[in-house]
């Protein structure tokens, strides 16, 4: 559709129906000549002759009738374009409702040199019978200032500063321009809009839900707990959701964490439905055992408490490439200050790709400095580099002002730091897809990253076991608190079950490995225990799942008419009670899974469609199933996964009220709708086996 601006810049649009310039409609006729009618009106006008002399001018839409010219006396057109300008005509004015879209737009004025097809060079237009009016909206003006705000974290302040309010003002003059107070009270109330959307969607999971835990600091000495929910639907869709932002007077405290967990409880009223916990950083005793008892009423050390998951993938992926880099901090200067030389100028860089070109070097990489707050861009320097490390070695041979490079023997140790940082960058760049991996892709990466480094700190190479023994010591300490939860999981996936389990356990732990497989074995019985001893839940989402499962309680039909007694007439202890009593069945349930021959293994598989298509067959497991493959490794955003330091809050926002900060940083989460179908989570990756 084609559309033109009038002299009010309203954009009005033009159809594909072509109106001729030269057409009957377009000309008066009279005996001597044919004129052509420049006014916009005759758009939506036609002229009838009436009587003798008496012509009268018919409106397209309504059909009404205006006196035009009687004998030589014209009446002229400013009626005519009252009658559609001012909204008189009743089918223009329903077609301005339908067409309306800006809020800033004002109604266009008809006649103006803009909308004269005189003026225009083509001799074929294409024009509707009628141009849509556009009604001003004061409100809906104020709701959109509240989404960009919340939406590019501009300051509130923003609708108080000169330019801003001068551009809105040349924008639309009606508007009467908002200010601090009033648009704060907007962008509150878009946040309370959109957590009513939220707050369903948790009322109607089936399942638990897993936080996560992420501490900002700021230059007050507060600190900010953000509190990630991360489940899975009705429909087996997983769902991310920044649910708060707890301002912690105290971020230092045992209780910090504790009481944001609370806080978060009690404001979505999930008390009794958390699964487990994932935190940023390390805590005290006191820390890890307050948050263990809001894990699980019944049992808070079940699967010895590592349902609280105490080390965030990103931060100690991070963590150990830092360590890594300062340790060998002299060599990836000399080779930043090789690249700095380089890009310095166009014509050196020239010069350099010149004498790749004669030197034959097969590397498509190309050169750029790193961002030091973005541990993957110094990775990918060195690499660069690396590859390029024959045209630096010539490079002083035809620029004598480049001053000596990396030696053979940095160059050699330039390679195995980038052998050993590409396990990490590898698993971190699965934490920056928009869409949300499974728990199970992680074990395949945190298995592989522990057994390169403990084969690394053996090597006869001294060089590579000098570099690769911290790095080991490091990320031990994440396998040992997360390995369990990481090997259920995998346990979860029909392609794999027990079998990589005991696969990977034996590269890694040799003749102990059946020590650590019996303690995955018994883990995952013990947690199938708990939701066989689970009362079968009667909310509504549970029902509506039950009602669509042959046999479902929810199915029967009473004498009556009713449906049956399932819901809520004393039968709860009843469901219990047939639970325990069928627990050698039910238990069965999950070593028949287990006995089950394993799936083809392929690179992209949807693990949770698959256990919402065989939830009939494993109505237990499935429940688990559900809730295990979505427990999150890491606590923070995808775009801040590689960040080599603390995340801050920055003092503007700082400057604002805890319940502000909340409801700008919540909403924006919101906005953006990341709700994603688990079918758009499917990763490639390769496997041991």
């Amino acid at each position: 559709m084609e559309t033109v601006p009038n002299e009010n810049n309203a954009l009005v649009n033009l159809d594909l129906q072509p109106v001729f310039l030269d057409s009957p409609n377009n000309m008066e006729a009279t005996p001597n000549k044919r004129r052509k009618k420049k006014s916009i009106v005759w758009e939506h006008f036609t002229i009838e002759n009436v009587g003798a002399g008496c012509r009268r001018a018919c409106c397209k839409q309504c059909k009404q009738s205006f006196a035009y010219s009687t004998g030589n006396k014209v009446a002229g057109t400013s009626h005519l374009k009252r009658h559609i300008a001012k909204g008189s005509c009743p089918v223009v004015l329903r077609n301005q409702e339908r067409d309306l879209s800006s809020p800033f737009s004002a109604p266009p004025k008809i006649g103006s040199n803009a909308m004269n097809p005189a003026i225009e060079p083509p001799k074929r237009r294409y024009r509707t019978a009628t141009a849509p009016f556009f009604a001003f909206d004061s409100d809906r003006c104020r709701h959109e200032i509240a989404r960009m705000i919340i939406m590019h974290d501009y300051p509130l302040h923003i609708v108080e500063h000169p330019g801003f309010m001068a551009f809105v003002q040349n924008l639309q003059p009606q508007f009467d321009m908002v200010n601090f107070s009033t648009v704060q009270g907007d962008c509150v109330a878009t946040y309370l809009r959109e957590k009513q959307s939220i707050q369903r969607l948790i009322e109607g999971m089936p399942g638990r839900i897993c936080l996560t835990l992420d501490l900002w600091n700021s230059c007050q000495t507060t600190g900010y707990v953000f509190v990630t929910g991360q489940f899975v639907d009705s429909d087996w869709k997983i769902h991310r959701k920044l649910l708060n932002v707890v301002m912690e007077p105290y971020p230092e405290s045992d209780s910090a964490f504790s009481h944001a967990v609370s806080s978060c409880l009690s404001d979505w009223n999930m008390e009794g439905r958390l699964f487990s916990l994932t935190v940023n950083q390390p805590l005290s005793e006191i820390g890890i055992d307050s948050l263990r008892g809001l894990l699980s009423e019944k049992n808070p050390n079940i699967l010895g408490g590592q349902l609280l998951l105490r080390n965030c993938l990103a931060r100690s992926l991070s963590g150990i490439a830092q360590e890594a880099l300062k340790a060998n901090h002299e060599t990836v200067k000399k080779v930043r200050d090789c690249v700095k030389y380089v890009k310095t100028s166009e014509s050196l860089e020239e010069k350099f790709l010149s004498l790749k070109q004669q030197l034959q070097v097969p590397s498509t990489k190309m050169l750029a400095l790193d961002d030091q707050t973005q541990w993957n861009t110094t990775y990918e320097m060195l690499l660069a580099a690396s590859e390029l490390k024959e045209v630096f070695s010539c490079l002083d041979t035809s620029d004598p002002d480049y001053s000596k490079g990396p030696t053979g023997e940095e160059w050699k140790l330039v390679e195995n730091l980038c052998t050993y940082l590409k396990l990490l960058f590898d698993t971190a760049i699965l934490l920056t897809a928009s869409s949300i991996p499974t728990t199970n892709t992680f074990f395949h990466e945190a298995w592989k990253i522990q057994l390169e480094l403990a084969r690394g700190t053996t090597s006869d190479d001294l060089a590579i076991s000098r570099l690769t023994k911290p790095m080991q010591e490091n990320f031990d300490k994440y396998w040992k608190s997360c390995c369990l939860i990481l090997a259920i999981a995998v346990v979860m996936d029909p392609r794999f079950k027990m079998k990589l389990v005991e696969f990977s356990f034996t590269k890694i732990y040799g003749d102990d490995a059946a020590t650590y497989i019996n303690i995955v074995d018994e883990g995952i019985h013990q947690l199938f225990l708990e939701y066989v001893a689970l009362p079968l839940p009667l909310t509504t989402a549970y029902l509506e799942e039950a009602n669509g499962m042959p046999g479902a309680v929810g199915d029967v039909k009473m004498e009556d008419g009713m449906t049956g007694m399932s819901n809520g007439l004393g039968l709860t202890d009843f469901d219990v009670y047939i639970m325990e009593t069928t627990s050698q069945q039910s238990k069965s349930e999950l070593d028949q899974y287990l006995e089950e021959s394993l799936l083809p293994r392929v690179h992209e598989f949807d693990v949770v469609g698959w256990w919402k298509l065989n939830k009939v067959k494993y109505p237990t497991l499935s429940k688990m199933a559900r809730d295990i493959l979505t427990v999150p490794v890491s606590t923070v955003v995808p775009e801040s996964v590689f960040e080599t330091g603390r995340k801050e809050m920055d003092r503007y926002r700082c400057s604002l009220r805890a319940e502000t900060v909340e409801a700008l940083v919540c909403a924006k989460d919101w906005l953006r709708g990341e709700t994603i179908d688990t079918a758009n989570a499917m990763i490639k990756m390769e496997f041991p086996i």
